[in-house]
């Protein structure tokens, strides 16, 4: 039996289990779109430009801890894409993104919206620097097979976003379904590597025996869905943890263990630990460079002497940043039931360290101590800090935050706790503006259950507002609350701090500070819109966009004032040389 590619890869993906789809249309998707509208198992999520596609499938992926799938236009529609699919790159997020192309026949010929300056149908090239693999199908019988090895590729060893770029005429074209059909036959998923009880044994030898052990852990151990198994193993070796931006939230952040961030936005307590631990195993982290101070010795991590035990299901990541004394290339998971398993057999009972948790407890109490005076003022525009606290007042504690950069960012890694594992997304190693609100949308489709709020700065909201629209037309009930500051606030800072003016930063009108009226911009749409004109108006604000259950915009204004560090940033010592200079307040 024959049937078109179309309506034969909207049952393949039915079969996945694929159950949204993200994306825009395009003269060269439309077969695909008609095939989708039949479908009564996926949901197609229309969207107003594919930054916001992309992002939201990140969001999407990020939860449902499986592959999202984003469908896009050519030329103009792959590039406008092509930021939030490298966003999930360097997050390693899984991600299949299926492009039109133009006409397999009228390569070389330029037709509309062709990319071909260096060679005839080279649109999938652009995106060979951040995707995992790039395919071109130049014959519709090859499809199925590719698209198996897309979804397989996206989700196995370290995660990352796919392309598959069709010529739109592939779309039409009649293929035998039994071509599709046999790779039901395929397993969807792979068994991964562990470690063996000998190297185990080795690790767990090695941590119980050292003086100042720490467990550094990254977002990895979020994607490899070992948190519990984390939590498992530090309960029972009794080690402290810290954490990478991404790593945020692998454990709960009131966890008696758990030391918080480190790096540049982490506090001096955090760092210290690390810097003066004997061995650190790190699971599931890269060591990047706002993570461990740009890799100053004085500041986070001291390598050598400390030594490091590395686990990561990337072997590129072994020895990248830091010197490995044990290195092994594992899924997080089964690396870490196999060093429970070791490290029960090995000390039966739990070991216990109750000075240090004491000591973890009464510096969490001075920090927020530190910082009640601005968590409760009443100051307007309102501190971002009394944002963050009166927001985590009032959401549960399984509530889902998307952020942007910034404040929303920073502060939050180093200040707003979290709870659940994976409850916070955040760009990470791309650190894109824009991403937070289409984020929030993804997140909401894929856990419609659980309230959902967008942290996000002016600036970001400004990248995508007609994530709006998408919101409104498929009633995605997310909140995006607006820290608005009117300005790109992180970047005014360092301009103030080290040349002495904001050029170009701070959003001016008429020699004063400008911002639309986003919660007019929200009514416009069909959000309900909330602009807040005290800070005791926040909290009930949220506590009514929790209860409304729709879509709901919050713009509070708030200082530009820095979040605090004692961490290092090396661009500080190539803006301003032998000076100990940072961000400064432009309010």
């Amino acid at each position: 039996m024959k049937d078109i590619v179309a309506n034969q890869l909207i049952k393949y993906l039915e079969n996945r289990g694929i159950k949204h789809i993200f994306g825009l249309c395009g003269h060269t998707n439309i077969a695909f779109l008609a095939a989708l509208s039949k479908s009564e198992k996926i949901r197609f999520i229309n969207v107003r430009h594919e930054q916001i596609a992309s992002h939201a499938a990140d969001g999407y992926a990020r939860v449902t801890k499986k592959a999202s799938v984003v469908l896009s236009h050519l030329g103009p529609g792959l590039t406008n894409a092509a930021t939030g699919v490298a966003n999930a790159a360097l997050d390693s997020i899984p991600m299949v993104v299926i492009a039109g192309d133009v006409p397999s026949h009228y390569y070389g010929k330029h037709p509309h919206q062709e990319v071909n300056l260096h060679a005839d149908g080279d649109q999938w090239e652009i995106y060979r620097p951040f995707v995992k693999r790039a395919w071109r199908v130049d014959n519709a019988e090859l499809l199925p097979e590719i698209m198996e090895k897309a979804f397989a590729l996206a989700e196995s060893g370290r995660p990352g976003p796919v392309l598959v770029d069709v010529p739109m005429d592939m779309f039409s074209k009649e293929i035998d379904s039994a071509i599709f059909e046999k790779l039901n036959q395929n397993a969807k998923t792979m068994y991964k590597p562990s470690i063996d009880d000998e190297l185990a044994e080795k690790i767990v030898k090695t941590l119980a025996e050292a003086k100042n052990p720490v467990i550094h852990v990254g977002g990895g151990v979020i994607l490899a869905d070992a948190t519990k198994e984390l939590q498992e193993f530090v309960v029972h070796m009794g080690i402290p943890v810290s954490h990478s931006l991404m790593g945020k939230g692998t454990l709960p952040d009131d966890h008696p263990l758990v030391l918080g961030m480190t790096g540049f936005w982490g506090t001096q307590f955090i760092n210290d630990k690390c810097k003066a631990a004997d061995y650190i195993l790190g699971l599931g982290t890269s060591f990047k460079e706002a993570d461990c101070s740009s890799w100053y010795p004085e500041y986070t991590f001291n390598f050598p002497p400390t030594k490091l035990i590395h686990i990561d299901i990337d072997p590129s990541e072994l020895g990248r940043n830091y010197p490995v004394e044990i290195g092994a290339v594992a899924d997080l998971k089964n690396a870490l039931r196999v060093l429970n398993r070791v490290a029960k057999r090995l000390y039966p009972q739990a070991r216990q360290n109750q000075a240090l948790k004491d000591e973890i407890a009464a510096n969490r109490k001075a920090f927020k101590a530190s910082n009640k005076e601005v968590e409760e003022s009443n100051q307007f525009p309102m501190s971002p800090q009394r944002i963050l606290a009166d927001l985590r007042d009032v959401l549960p504690r399984n509530a889902i935050i998307t952020t942007d950069v910034g404040w929303n960012k920073n502060g939050v890694g180093q200040q707003f706790p979290i709870y659940e594992p994976g409850s916070i997304l955040t760009p990470g190693g791309f650190a894109t503006m824009g991403f937070g609100s289409p984020a929030a949308l993804g997140a909401k489709v894929a856990a419609p259950d659980r309230v959902v709020v967008s942290l996000i700065g002016d600036g970001g909201f400004g990248q995508n507002p007609a994530v709006l629209a998408t919101a409104a037309i498929e009633n995605i009930p997310a909140i995006f609350v607006i820290m608005n500051n009117h300005a790109f606030g992180t970047i005014a800072g360092l301009e103030k701090a080290h040349f002495d003016t904001t050029f170009g930063t701070i959003f001016e009108k008429d020699g004063k500070t400008y911002s639309p009226d986003f919660a007019a911009i929200a009514r416009a749409y069909g959000v309900e819109g909330i602009t807040i004109n005290k800070a005791e108006e926040f909290k009930p604000a949220m506590e009514k966009a929790i209860a409304m259950n729709k879509p709901v915009v919050i713009d509070a204004w708030m200082v530009n004032n820095p979040v605090p560090t004692a961490g290092h940033w090396n661009i500080m010592d190539i803006y301003s040389p032998g000076k100990k200079v940072h961000h400064v307040s432009t309010n």
